[in-house]
């Protein structure tokens, strides 16, 4: 049985038991909530301790190797430009989108107080500051403080400035400094993989206590998530046409039948790079893009930019907030933006459940939010990777697109 459907299978049982202790007795569910609930936290709590080192490390590296890509040329610096340009839009289209989204919903009282019995709330939740203190605290003047008090978006800021850093020292020593990053990188991802392992178990009962005390409010919270991700999905898949038309001077007809191809099987197989192939034969033969365009930029873009993950952190974020009933200020949902264009680019060719753990977490614990719904989260959150894969390699093409016009601009 896979990983996914074991966690599913847990989220099922899971909920199916909390249902029935709520229907059969409500007090009896009360007592069998708290005595399961512990085992949830413990399980939170074994993923969270992860998250610090692996940000940092993750981060590092990805300075690193697209400082790496785009010291091959000026093809590849355009690449990644227009990577980050596009990861931006997303996350900022999501930022507006999802509260809007959400509160479309009417809000279950009766689920904010479950979750808050059932789950842990953020280390990192603070009282509101001002927006003078919000600007002063994103340098931390004391990196080791910031990852100590799970201050995610200081820490990210520190990890971007000693990774560029490491691309100006020798290269030996940068070499050594990288590899002892990936390194980490790499045990953090065991230990994850680890706690992974008991997430039926984890699932089962945080599950299990919500349902008893909310009844069907939380399935259904959780199914308004999976529906509100799959329409952000297909909104950021469809604004890349446009995007291919206006930046990348392409037509709408010859765009989406070089497109149709590489869209059936990054929905079919799930993945961005089983749809390399279908890619590179419509930027070649159907659009016509230059080979040194295509080869470079088609690679790198299966390797560091996935559109819709900026995407899914602020839609989670959004999400937490909406369950909770809290009311997200506009500068918190621009540091969710910003942290999760940076995460994204350095989470990419992690191994999916790890992924989600190591971005989602950060991103809702810089907005100060409850951590705890992310457990439940992770189970259903497979559902929708059919159309966020569809939304990457569409959004793969256009950046394509957009970096062979400006080369051939060049060329003239």
């Amino acid at each position: 049985m896979s990983p996914t459907a074991r966690v599913l299978l847990g989220l099922a049982a899971g909920a199916l038991v909390g249902l029935l202790l709520a229907g059969w007795n409500p007090a009896v569910a009360l007592q069998v909530a708290g005595a399961v609930q512990p085992i949830g936290k413990l399980w939170l709590n074994a993923l969270q301790m992860t998250v610090v080192p692996l940000v940092l490390a993750l981060v590092v590296i990805g300075v690193n190797t697209a400082s790496d890509a785009a010291a091959s040329g000026r093809i590849a610096r355009r690449a990644i430009v227009v990577f980050i340009v596009l990861l931006a839009g997303g996350a900022l289209f999501a930022a507006f989108a999802a509260p809007l989204v959400f509160s479309l919903f009417p809000h279950n009282p009766t689920l904010t107080e479950a979750l808050s019995h059932a789950v842990v709330p953020a280390s990192a939740q603070v009282a509101p500051v001002g927006w003078v203190d919000a600007i002063t605290a994103i340098v931390p003047s004391n990196a080791i403080m910031a990852a100590a008090q799970s201050a995610m978006l200081p820490l990210v800021v520190f990890a971007l400035f000693l990774g560029f850093a490491l691309t100006r020292i020798a290269p030996a020593r940068r070499a050594a400094l990288v590899e002892l990053f990936q390194a980490v990188a790499d045990a953090m991802i065991v230990i994850v993989r680890w706690v992974l392992w008991l997430a039926p178990l984890g699932v089962f009962a945080l599950i299990l206590a919500v349902c008893a005390r909310a009844g069907l409010g939380m399935l259904s919270a959780l199914g308004i998530y999976v529906l509100v991700e799959c329409l952000l999905y297909l909104a950021v898949t469809a604004m890349m046409l446009p995007v291919a038309l206006a930046w990348g001077g392409e037509k709408l007809r010859r765009f989406a039948a070089a497109l149709a191809p590489a869209q059936a099987v990054a929905v079919s197989t799930q993945s961005s790079l089983a749809s390399l192939p279908a890619m590179l034969e419509g930027a070649d033969r159907r659009l016509g893009y230059p080979a040194q365009v295509t080869s470079l930029v088609l690679p790198m873009a299966v390797s560091l930019f996935r559109l819709t993950s900026p995407v899914q952190y602020v839609t989670s974020a959004a999400f937490i907030a909406w369950a909770y009933g809290i009311d997200l200020t506009a500068a918190q949902l621009l540091a969710g933006a910003a942290l999760a264009v940076v995460i994204s680019l350095g989470s990419v060719g992690l191994p999916g459940q790890v992924t989600f753990i190591a971005t989602n977490l950060p991103v809702a614990q810089a907005m100060g939010l409850p951590l705890g719904p992310l457990g439940l989260m992770l189970a259903v959150d497979t559902l929708p990777d059919a159309l966020a894969t569809l939304g990457n390699v569409t959004a793969d093409l256009t950046a394509t697109s957009v970096v062979a016009r400006q080369s051939e601009r060049d060329a003239a």
